[in-house]
């Protein structure tokens, strides 16, 4: 994962981090992957494709794919509502929305509070998260989105672009 990295006067690295819901578990992307944050609009089914696409939608002109990461993660899904929003990010010089329960914040976490994580986390295929982050009072599971997407399913998308 390419960090946006900040050093600390006292030399602590930190993650700066976008926090978002999926259900009743926490995840955090790298800021630098976020271009924007938006409220649910009109999403465009596809045909014939994959279940975890939920659709396109026009974003100031430009087509985009938008995934389901509940689908994705293989969470149940559930009906949109006013906290929906759709995280629109740049994999691999693609630009992909991904919808989520619920944005939190930005968070600026030390590096040495996070790990490596266990080998059976929440259910989740665990190639896409990084690390686990131990905050006060809550796990924060930080997304690889870089190992998101698989090169056929990055194929997928460039063809829903086209």
């Amino acid at each position: 994962m390419t960090e946006h990295k900040v050093i600390k006067n006292d030399g602590t690295e930190l993650l700066q981090l976008v926090s978002f819901l999926i259900g009743n578990e926490e995840f955090g992307v790298d800021i630098l992957f976020v271009q924007e944050i938006n409220r649910m609009i009109q999403i465009t089914k596809v045909p014939n494709s994959p279940e975890f696409v939920e659709g396109v939608i026009n974003l100031r002109g430009r087509v985009i794919p938008v995934i389901d990461l509940r689908c994705k993660l293989g969470i149940q899904k559930k009906e949109h509502d006013k906290k929906t929003r759709i995280i629109v990010v740049e994999i691999k010089e693609k630009t992909v929305g991904f919808i989520v329960d619920a944005v939190n914040e930005v968070l600026r976490i030390p590096r040495n509070i996070t790990e490596p994580p266990p080998p059976m986390v929440t259910g989740i295929n665990s190639e896409f998260i990084e690390a686990v982050g131990k905050l006060e009072d809550r796990l924060l599971i930080l997304l690889n989105l870089e190992e998101f997407l698989s090169s056929s399913e990055i194929s997928v998308v460039e063809k829903i672009n086209q």
